[in-house]
């Protein structure tokens, strides 16, 4: 699945880079309908790492498929996915990014 905007979408200088890890073993899928203007959709398998762009009040829900039931295992705000870049300090000043 990828991201599905509903509407046009945010101004790209309102969008920041987002870093989540599934480290279960089982199949997630991740989700942010707490938006008007900006829908975000897409299944995570287990071990997969997921970059996406999102806009600062996004929140995003992770929930849990299990043989016909779907449970929330958490609500995260995209803030706290924040993927921020620093400079490493070597000569040639290479880009590092880490998630803080």
């Amino acid at each position: 699945m990828t991201q599905l905007p509903s509407a046009p979408p945010f101004d790209r200088t309102d969008r920041f880079l987002c870093y989540y890890i599934n480290a279960t073993s089982q199949l997630q899928m991740a989700q942010s309908t707490n938006l008007p203007n900006w829908r975000f959709e897409h299944l995570i398998f287990p071990g997969q790492r997921l970059l996406f762009e999102a806009p600062p009040d996004a929140l995003l829900e992770i929930h849990i498929h299990r043989a016909a039931a779907t449970s929330l295992l958490a609500q995260i705000s995209c803030l706290q996915l924040r993927v921020y870049e620093k400079i490493a300090a070597s000569a040639d000043r290479t880009p590092v990014t880490e998630r803080l």
